[in-house]
């Protein structure tokens, strides 16, 4: 097996860390693990991501975790992923809640309906 490789929180960059939450479906995924507050594999973040293919879920997880915003451990034959959120907000403080905070805002209203936040 490969192993996962990890930058240390000091090689992150804040353009990293934007390009990872530039796409809908990462922002999703990250606002999937805040408010999970645990661990996730990507089978369990599909419920929240109907449609996806593991391994297009897998795709957006390595981009996550290279950009240094979720940390990877592989248990078994699952990887599961969580957020690096206090280590991030060290390095930028407010930038993930903010980002977050946005993405809520939009998710509550979709084309003039109601929807529910993820």
């Amino acid at each position: 097996m490969r192993p996962l490789s990890h930058p240390a929180i000091e090689d992150v960059t804040l353009a990293a860390l934007l390009h990872a939450l530039s796409d809908p479906v990462r922002l999703d995924i990250v606002l999937c693990l805040s408010t999970a507050g645990c661990e996730m594999n990507c089978i369990s973040s599909a419920k929240e991501l109907q449609g996806l293919s593991k391994s297009t879920l897998s795709h957006h997880f390595r981009i996550l975790r290279e950009a240094g915003l979720v940390r990877s451990e592989r248990r078994g034959v699952e990887l599961l992923n969580r957020l690096r959120i206090d280590e991030v907000e060290r390095r930028f403080p407010g930038v993930i809640a903010s980002v977050l905070a946005a993405r809520r805002s939009e998710s509550i209203c979709v084309r003039g309906h109601v929807a529910a936040a993820v």
